[in-house]
This record gives structure tokens, C-alpha cells and sequence, in this order.
């Protein structure tokens, strides 16, 4: 059943069940006005009931004790008698003042109940009076034993009165439940064609309600998934292409010293007497070339394995590079490099594997050393900054584009000056470097520029 049908038929159900609630109290409170009829003292004590031809032989003590009153009116309109509640104004009353007070003895809004009695022996009145409690007063009243001449007007007037407001409240319910409905069936139409945007693969579909209550709270959570799902697909688009792309990446890598390494092979076979050192050297360079390719393929895809763990131990960063360092000087010095190191005297502990933190200085290190000039100043330093060691690792080389410094760690990501596979870099230090400091709960970014260096920032959580 469509909302807007559910509704109408809810708020029908609602009419119908009202209405019978209401005609049930009703028939109930006359049943229960009934029983109270009797059992309500200006019932219990009448006038009738207590009247005497002699006054002093009216037992009106149980009217007293229940807060009433009595009065005896002569034929000369004076009271003559009266005990507890008296509501006339004087003791000698006017023909007019009885009268009135006969009247209005009957008026449903009165604050007390009255019962008058007459004696026709002795010539007197007898009125017994109580506190009106609570009245509440409903009456139809028919005349079952003469019929009216207006009887006929006054019930159509009646049945008129009831058609138009049954007319009235159908057509209020009608309206109002369309009304009601509207506010429901458009923000779930609005959802609606979102989500069969998004199933249709239109991830960018969003719903713009702006409302502040359960169908906004709906529609704050649609769009959050929607919002996810496009991440999603797109981070798989992406890593789809990146597989691809590495897929290719490493053909080609192999591609070229496989190459080689068949080249040389099939002239070495065809040409045993001319084999000399050249070519030897050639297939071993080749060789070396492929072998280191498929290990850091072997080590990325370790990193990326969820069973790989690093076997991590707390120690000092301090000592560990200067270490690291003082086997690199030779080299430096060979490859005509000058250096400055900055690492303090005191100990900075860091949690973290020693092996793989080697394999991030040594592939840093490498680089420099490959694609930079004789020269080229390197510069190291060790700081403990907001609870964190951090490492600047700088040199004063080449550098590398500046639109390249986040997508340099991406696998296979080279520049044609300072990343070459053919100078025998295989694309995939960083990627690894970036990684296991990821892995150590660290950070690693790269600020770097052609013509103006690198300058590496490396930052680790110190240990607690």
C-alpha cells in the first residue's frame, strides 16, 4: 500500500475509533450517572421523604451532618424554621423572591441542589438544600407521547447538521492526509532517484534535502555511503590501474637486460672464439639488473602481505645512524661527496627493526649516491621534535619536479634525469622506503625541486 493511501487509512481508522470511544463515554457516563443518582444524598434526603405535618417531628440530622440545610415556608412566604445552609437573602421572602427562588431551584448551573416539598395539611414548605458537588449535564429530550409539528424540521435540521460536518471531516481528513503524506513521499522521491542514480553507476549522485529530522538523518546517511561507495570505486579504478601499470612497468624492466643478456648469450653461442671480457660483463651487469628487480618486487610485495610483520625493538636512533653513517663515508668520499652530520650526543629511542630502518637509509643513500654529480654536499640530521625523531636526510643535487614529490613514492615513478632504469635504479626504493616507515607508525615526504636538491623528512614516534 502506497504511504499516502496508509495514511488516509490511518487517520479514517483513527475518526472511527475516536467516535466510537466517544459514544462508549458517553453510554458510560450516563450508566454511571444512574448509579450515582442513588446513591448522592440531595437523592438520599428529599423533601417528600423527611416531610411531617408537624415540624418538630422532621428527623433532618443526616441532612445536617452532611453539610446540608432545611427551611419551613409558611403560607405567608417566612421562614419560620431553618437548620444549616440557608441561601435566601431574609427571613420574609415577596411573592416575587419565592417564585424567583422556585425558578431558579431547577437552573442546571445552580451551585446548590434543592428539593421542595409542599404540605397541604399544615400549609407550609419544606426545602431541603445541598452543596452542589460536580454537575455535568448532557440531554437530548422527546416527547414520546405528543408529537411535535415541528418534529419533522428539527430532525432534518439535525441530520443536516451531522452529513455536513461528516462531509467536512471527510474532506479535513482527505487533505490533511495528502498533506501529511507530501511531506513524507517528496523526500523519499528525492531519496529515491538518488539511490537509483547510484544504482544505475552514478556514484556522484547526492541527495540536498536539508531537513533536520529522521529523513534528513536518512539522507545524511545515504549520502555518506554513496559518498563511501565512490571512494571506494574509485581507490579500485585506481588500484586497478596501478596494477596494471606495474604489470607493465615490471615486462618492461625485465624486457630490457633479458635482452641483452639473449643478445650477448646468442652471439657467445654462435661465436665461441670471439667470447671476451666485454661481453662476459655485459651478461653479468644484465643479470645483476634483473636479479635486483625481482628482490625489491619480492620485498614490496612482503611489505604488502597483512601476515608481514616487523620485528620491532627499542633503540637508539642517535646511535644507529651515526653508525649507518660512518660506513658510508669512504663511499661518499670516493664519489668526491662532502657531508655534514647533525646527530645528537644523547640518546633518542625509537621502536623499530633494525633491518628494515637499514634497508630506509641504504636505499636513500644509494640514491644520492647514483644519480647525483661529484660535489653534491650531502646533509644529515637527528632531532627530537614534539616527541618525535625526526630525520632530515639532504642533499644539494639535481633534485627531482616538484609535482612529483608525492607520486616519487609510488612504484615504478621516475624522472628522466634522476630515476633511470637504465643507470640501474629499478623504481622501487621509495615505494619501499615509504612503506616501512608507514609500517614504524611514521611519516616520510619528500621537498624537492629541479636544480635544487631533496630534502627527505623522515618522522618517528619515540618510544614511551
Amino acid at each position: 500500500m502506497k504511504l499516502k493511501n496508509r495514511l488516509l487509512f490511518n487517520y479514517v481508522s483513527i475518526f472511527l475509533i475516536t467516535t466510537l470511544i466517544a459514544i462508549s463515554a458517553y453510554f458510560l457516563f450516563n450508566l454511571m450517572s444512574v448509579y450515582l443518582e442513588d446513591s448522592l444524598v440531595k437523592n438520599k434526603y428529599t423533601a417528600n421523604s423527611l416531610m411531617k405535618n408537624n415540624i418538630s417531628d422532621i428527623d433532618y440530622s443526616e441532612v445536617l451532618s452532611n453539610n446540608g440545610g432545611i427551611q419551613v415556608i409558611n403560607s405567608d412566604y417566612r421562614i419560620i424554621f431553618s437548620k444549616g445552609i440557608n441561601t435566601f437573602p431574609r427571613t420574609q421572602l415577596t411573592i416575587s423572591e419565592w417564585t424567583d427562588f422556585l425558578i431558579r431551584s431547577q437552573d442546571i448551573r445552580r451551585q446548590y441542589s434543592f428539593s421542595v416539598a409542599y404540605n397541604e395539611n399544615e400549609t407550609f414548605w419544606l426545602v431541603v438544600t445541598f452543596p452542589t458537588s460536580i454537575r455535568i449535564d448532557f440531554n437530548i429530550t422527546h416527547n414520546r407521547l405528543y408529537n411535535s409539528s415541528d418534529s419533522t424540521a428539527v430532525v432534518a435540521v439535525i441530520a443536516a447538521i451531522i452529513s455536513v460536518y461528516i462531509l467536512l471531516l471527510a474532506i479535513g481528513t482527505l487533505l490533511y492526509s495528502r498533506m501529511s503524506a507530501s511531506s513524507f513521499t517528496n523526500p523519499l522521491a528525492s531519496l529515491q532517484m538518488s539511490a537509483d542514480q547510484l544504482r544505475k553507476g552514478d556514484y556522484s549522485a547526492r541527495s540536498n534535502l536539508g531537513l533536520d529530522n529522521e529523513i534528513g538523518d536518512l539522507e545524511r546517511a545515504f549520502n555518506d555511503m554513496a559518498s563511501q561507495i565512490q571512494q571506494e570505486i574509485n581507490l579500485r579504478k585506481k588500484s586497478e590501474s596501478s596494477r596494471q601499470q606495474l604489470t607493465l612497468d615490471i615486462a618492461h624492466d625485465l624486457k630490457n637486460p633479458l635482452a641483452i643478456i639473449m643478445g650477448y648469450a646468442e652471439y657467445c653461442l654462435n661465436n665461441p672464439d670471439k667470447i671476451d671480457e666485454k661481453h662476459i660483463r655485459s651478461i653479468y651487469q644484465n643479470c645483476y639488473r634483473a636479479d635486483t628487480l625481482i628482490n625489491n618486487l619480492f620485498e614490496l610485495s612482503k611489505l604488502d602481505s597483512p601476515e608481514y610483520k616487523l620485528n620491532t625493538v627499542k633503540m637508539d636512533m642517535s646511535e644507529f645512524l651515526r653508525s649507518k653513517m660512518a660506513g658510508y663515508i669512504n663511499m661518499l668520499e670516493s664519489a668526491d661527496f662532502s657531508y655534514e652530520f647533525d646527530i645528537p650526543e644523547y640518546e633518542i629511542n625509537v621502536d623499530m627493526d633494525h633491518e628494515a630502518m637499514d634497508r630506509v637509509i641504504s636505499n636513500l643513500m644509494e640514491n644520492t649516491l647514483r644519480y647525483n654529480k661529484s660535489g653534491t654536499k650531502l646533509s644529515l640530521k637527528l632531532q627530537n621534535i614534539d616527541n618525535d625523531a625526526q630525520i632530515t636526510f639532504m642533499d644539494d643535487g639535481i633534485g627531482i619536479p616538484s609535482n612529483l614529490s608525492e607520486e616519487i613514492f609510488n612504484p615504478f615513478v621516475r624522472t628522466d634525469s634522476s630515476r633511470n632504469s637504465e643507470s640501474g635504479g629499478s623504481g622501487l626504493g621509495l615505494s619501499i622506503v615509504q612503506k616501512i616507515i608507514i609500517m614504524h607508525n611514521g611519516t616520510i615526504s619528500l621537498v624537492s625541486d629541479i636544480g635544487k636538491g631533496c630534502r627527505f623528512i623522515i618522522t618517528l614516534p619515540i618510544s614511551k
